[in-house]
């Protein structure tokens, strides 16, 4: 019988936040900005052994509103923003995590 393999990690985010991902083993696509992040997204939506794509969130809201909308609706890859370094104007984390979760069970849950 083959053998199983799981869909593959990728995060793209700002240099500064590469290494501490690249330490725990994920294959890190930097980038500084959103023109470079739509071309590393193109090429990672085409590939069929990718299945999660982590995005720092700031270079993510740097993307066209239909972009944005186009990939939070997509199923495979899953793209999903986190946050970088906390800084101003970031929401609290407990209200990112109601709204990851929204996004991904289609229900609004309460923390």
């Amino acid at each position: 019988m083959g053998r199983l393999v799981s869909p593959a990690l990728r995060v793209v985010c700002r240099p500064p936040l590469a290494d501490g991902f690249g330490l725990a083993g994920v294959q890190v696509l930097p980038a500084v900005d959103a023109i470079e992040v739509e071309t590393l997204l193109t090429g990672l939506m085409a590939r069929s052994d990718v299945g999660v794509v982590l995005v720092e969130e700031s270079l993510f809201a740097g993307l066209p509103e239909a972009r944005r909308r186009s990939l939070e609706q997509r199923a495979v890859p899953v793209v999903i923003p986190f946050p970088g370094p906390r800084g101003e104007g970031t929401p609290p984390a407990d209200r990112r995590l109601v709204e990851l979760l929204q996004r991904a069970i289609g229900y609004r849950v309460r923390l």
